[in-house]
């Protein structure tokens, strides 16, 4: 697998640096990803980063005080909409992870014999639903160069992060993201 230098999900370097080069922090992004826009959620690590003064590291995030932890994501501006449930959540899953994978974010995928074993770890973590799971299966056949059997059958139809290459290309999928939900908008009221 290779390692991107950035994922053009936030906008800001440090941040789209972080999320490429730090597994736990590509997982907590996605967890983040949720009402909210892409930039808020992926630029949510860099900011636990800063405001704990420390690189992520899952063990030292799943044994943190929650009151704590809900603290540093409710100083403004908040990390996430929801900060007390987000800083929950950011906490089971580097709890899981902690606990399930040695410490090592990566092993998650690193690990998977294949793309169904790899949905299935995916979709064990705290925070990740499937459509998240399969992006981030996107994400890491596209971006990172993930080979694994069955992977092309495992990938969504429809655009996701994974092809987001550019800062153009997030602007795209965010608009064709968005004409998606008012078409099943629509949809439902029709």
């Amino acid at each position: 697998m290779k390692t991107p230098d950035r994922l053009h999900y936030t906008g800001d370097d440090a941040a789209d640096r972080l999320i490429a080069a730090d597994p736990l922090a590509l997982l907590i992004g996605f967890t983040l990803d949720q009402q909210v826009t892409v930039q808020k959620a992926f630029s949510g690590p860099l900011e636990l980063t800063r405001r704990t003064g420390k690189a992520l590291d899952a063990a030292a995030i799943a044994a943190m005080d929650p009151g704590e932890l809900a603290g540093i994501f409710q100083e403004r501006p908040a990390i996430h909409r929801f900060p007390g449930a987000m800083a929950g959540r950011v906490q089971a899953l580097c709890a899981a992870i902690a606990a399930d994978y040695g410490n090592d974010a990566a092993s998650v995928w690193t690990g998977a014999r294949d793309a169904r074993d790899l949905q299935k770890r995916l979709l064990g973590l705290p925070g990740i639903g499937e459509m998240k799971a399969r992006t981030i299966t996107a994400v890491l056949a596209k971006r990172y160069g993930l080979e694994l059997a069955g992977l092309a059958e495992a990938l969504p139809k429809h655009p996701t992060l994974g092809d987001v290459d550019s800062p153009e290309a997030l602007a795209t999928y965010q608009a064709g993201k968005r004409a998606h939900k008012a078409e099943l908008r629509a949809a439902a009221k029709g």
